[in-house]
């Protein structure tokens, strides 16, 4: 996994904590739905680095 798409993945899943934790504390469901989404879209992009490291190595071989 290179550091732009690590990092990337990261801040994704950072913001979705967060709009997680103002939408709890506000009570706005929609920002708590959209901030579970972006720590999914982190955790999607680091599996698929996962795949592509794997695949990388599997090739290096």
């Amino acid at each position: 996994m290179n550091a732009k798409d690590k990092l990337s993945a990261s801040m994704d899943k950072l913001k979705g904590k967060a709009e997680e934790a103002v939408g709890k504390a506000t009570g706005d469901d929609e920002k708590v739905a959209e901030g579970k989404a972006d720590q999914l879209k982190g955790d999607a992009k680091h599996a698929v680095e996962k795949v592509k490291d794997a695949a990388k190595d599997v090739l290096d071989r």
